[in-house]
């Protein structure tokens, strides 16, 4: 059996991510306030198609996050990812070690901008630049609510527990109705695909018994 996880804990590979994100965030403020340039033209992650696409975007988009100090910005949005990377990642480290948990969210990353293209080359989605660590962290959702599926979290504001294999549910289907039947600037697919890619990858892990591909 796993032992008890401290609420107060964070592990090392977790909270250096965390470290990344926030150096990142920081960095982009002090490059618009300085030079009026805005780091999301460069390190958020566009279609292959666009004369913006950068191979590197691939891995740096996964720690950008969209701007307080911009128009449609928002603190929130790392701030919740990152809250959501300590909840879940550091438990899954705690497990699986860091090789194995750093290849387990760098794939559940590459799985959600995969999922993105996807549907916007179908034309389900657009085919804006996505940025942020929630592809990754839906990937953690779904290890966490796979292998710990009766632990109980509370959604606030509703003071009802929920268990963890009833969350990714709830997450996954309202990314699937929102991402087919809302535009609201999130890229919801994105979400869907890191969670089917984490789902995957531990199931690949469970038949063959590895920690890697290889």
């Amino acid at each position: 059996m796993y032992q008890p996880f401290r609420s107060d804990s964070v592990s090392k590979i977790v909270l250096n991510l965390i470290i990344i994100n926030f150096l990142f965030y920081l960095a982009s403020w002090v490059v618009f306030k300085r030079f009026h340039l805005n780091l999301e033209d460069s390190f958020a992650l566009f279609y292959p198609e666009s004369y913006d696409f950068r191979w590197y975007q691939m891995l740096t988009h996964l720690f950008m996050h969209s701007s307080a100090w911009l128009p449609g910005g928002s603190i929130f949005h790392i701030l919740l990812n990152m809250y959501g990377l300590w909840l879940f990642g550091s438990k899954l480290e705690q497990i699986w070690g860091a090789q194995r948990f750093l290849l387990f969210y760098f794939i559940s990353g590459a799985g959600a901008f995969l999922m993105h293209w996807l549907m916007g080359y179908i034309g389900i989605t657009s085919t804006s630049p996505i940025l942020g660590a929630s592809g990754a962290i839906s990937g953690l959702v779904m290890a966490y609510a796979y292998l710990f599926s009766n632990s109980e979290f509370m959604i606030m504001p509703i003071p009802i527990p929920i268990k963890a294999k009833y969350l990714v549910m709830v997450l996954g289907g309202y990314d699937l109705i929102f991402g087919l039947f809302v535009d609201d600037n999130i890229a919801h697919f994105a979400h869907i695909g890191g969670m089917l890619a984490g789902l995957a990858l531990i199931l690949y892990w469970n038949k063959t018994k590895r920690d890697t591909f290889f």
